[in-house]
């Protein structure tokens, strides 16, 4: 039957004629079809179509693509980055346009690090050629400086037909990966980085699932298991649910402000042999949602453990401009490698990423990013090649914009003044946000926020009262996403809960963004410590009998 009532097709009406009989007024479409039905000739044996007493057309069939039918995988995914509580953000916000009152006047999202969605002004070399290579005849504007000239000809020139809009090679353009290699030696020291080892993609997200579709294989205790760091990024859990991968969980230490342990990684290792096998190490450097920046010294062990346990890494550094404490620095795992030896550096397999979505660009729009590889077996990369020809390539205003991120202006060019001092002044900013933040944080009562070394995100420990985590229990929520819905209804402040990330039993967390601007980001600290004290209170107060009565009722449904 329909789902619009007793048949009630779209573009059908009823009306009782003068006798009392019910007449049906079809669209066009719908009478074409049902003359051409009544005309076609039936054979013998075909049996009657059962019709619908409303309109006399066929019944519906069930769907061939149900949710009991389609891919299980698929049903696990989750991405809390963009889940639930920014669905009903969206809603607030169409609530709040419509003239509907609320107590805030905004939805202030810090759920996800999108800068200039934030506020944050593009770098005007970096659009200038985006622009020129967009729309050459801008090449003859005298207002765009020439060394942003000579960049967009020397990037047409490597595009088929000197167009943008021509396809790409599915790696990426050539030219582009050779400037990617130099790019990456530039930042390691000097040490070799080969252009075929380069391949560019969308965004760094596009790089890593294709990286783990070549590593996930098995099935039952054969299949391959990853393990990744906990709290994690969204991403890794959710590719691992839809590629039926096992995930292997290893706690960072948050009272070592989310320092990694190996004896942590050893203890995940040895548990996960039981029912699976595990091939992979994720690491995330700087971290996200965490903060933290790993030393020098925690990198060599994490290889060491790599090699020893002959697992392949995967090393997510899309924050690697993002560095703010004094005392941190980033280190890559390609340089550690080399600067480790042979025994390393010819044997552990490593593929790491970068974006140009973070760092001080914050083109998140672009979708640009790469992933080199070390030590891959030859004929895997062969396999690599032919799993992202599938998907062409990745789009070619992503390549371009990642080309004038890697090779920025130098001293002397006639846009290195305006291209420094805009930079500057971006990392800076953000380092006085992630201090301010950290600060506002450890003095609220009841909360604690390690140090902001780097990546973009806080992600602060709050206390909840055991009767707000019993309310939330009987809602069927997570305590912390009890929290911060009520902080988003009271306040209009979106963040992410602490479990849609991984944590510690009986912790509770939440995720935000250091990139508003810095006179709004006073106000969101401001009104979130504000939040966590009221709430608090309240969910501290002794409960009547009726709120025990209905809690008890929910707990028990």
């Amino acid at each position: 039957m329909s789902p619009h009532g007793a048949g009630a097709d779209r573009g059908s009406s009823s009306a009782l004629s003068p006798g009392g009989i019910r007449t049906w007024q079809l669209s066009g479409q719908q009478a074409n079809l049902q003359v051409a039905r009544l005309l076609s000739p039936r054979p013998p044996e075909a049996p009657e179509i059962q019709m619908t007493r409303s309109n006399s057309l066929p019944c519906q069939r069930d769907k061939v693509l149900t949710l009991e039918s389609m891919n299980p995988c698929v049903k696990r995914v989750e991405y809390a980055v963009r889940g639930p509580i920014v669905t009903r953000a969206v809603q607030l916000e169409k609530e709040l346009q419509q003239g509907v009152k609320k107590p805030f006047s905004e939805v202030i999202r810090v759920n996800v690090g999108d800068a200039q969605a934030m506020g944050q002004k593009p770098i005007t070399f970096f659009r200038q050629v985006s622009a020129l290579c967009m729309y050459p005849d801008l090449l003859k504007d005298p207002n765009f400086p020439e060394d942003a000239k000579e960049k967009a000809r020397r990037l047409l020139a490597a595009c088929g037909g000197d167009s943008i809009g021509a396809y790409s090679a599915s790696p990426g353009i050539d030219l582009i990966r050779q400037d990617v290699a130099r790019f990456i030696e530039r930042r390691d020291g000097g040490i070799p980085c080969n252009p075929e080892n380069i391949f560019l993609s969308t965004g760094a997200t596009s790089a890593i699932v294709t990286i783990l579709k070549l590593l996930v294989s098995g099935e039952g205790r054969s299949r391959t298991g990853v393990l990744i760091p906990i709290p994690q990024y969204p991403l890794y859990s959710a590719a691992l649910a839809e590629l039926n991968a096992v995930q292997v969980n290893y706690y960072l230490d948050e009272e070592k402000s989310w320092a990694l342990d190996v004896g942590e990684l050893r203890r995940a290792l040895r548990q996960a042999q039981e029912h699976c096998r595990p091939k992979v190490l994720c690491i995330i450097n700087p971290g996200n949602p965490t903060g933290q920046v790993q030393s020098r010294k925690c990198i060599e062990d994490v290889i060491h453990f790599a090699w020893e346990e002959h697992l392949f890494l995967m090393a997510d550094e899309v924050y690697q401009n993002n560095v703010y404490a004094e005392d941190s620095q980033f280190h890559s795992f390609k340089k550690v490698l080399f600067e480790m030896g042979p025994k390393y550096s010819d044997n552990v397999e490593l593929a790491s990423f970068h974006s140009i979505s973070k760092g001080f660009v914050g083109e998140c729009g672009f979708r640009g990013g790469y992933m080199e590889l070390v030590n891959m077996d030859p004929a895997v990369q062969q396999q690599l090649i032919k799993l992202i020809s599938v998907s062409m390539y990745p789009p070619v205003t992503g390549q371009v914009m990642l080309d004038v991120v890697v090779n920025q202006p130098q001293p002397g060019d006639p846009s290195y003044q305006l291209f420094s001092q805009e930079k500057q002044a971006i990392l800076s900013t953000l380092a006085k946000k992630a201090h301010l933040t950290e600060q506002t944080f450890n003095n609220t009562p009841g909360m604690h926020c390690n140090p902001v070394q780097g990546a973009m995100y806080a992600f602060p420990r709050m206390q909840l009262p055991p009767r707000a985590v019993q309310e939330a229990k009987a809602q069927g929520q997570a305590p912390d996403m009890f929290f911060c819905l009520r902080l988003l209804e009271e306040t209009g402040i979106c963040v992410v809960p602490g479990s849609g990330f991984g944590q510690k039993e009986g912790t509770f967390h939440f995720r935000m963004t250091i990139l508003p601007p810095m006179e709004k980001l006073e106000v969101v600290l401001q009104k979130v410590s504000q939040f966590h004290a009221k709430f608090t209170q309240e969910y501290s107060q002794p409960q009547n009998h009726d709120e025990a009565i209905r809690t008890s009722e929910k707990a028990g449904q």
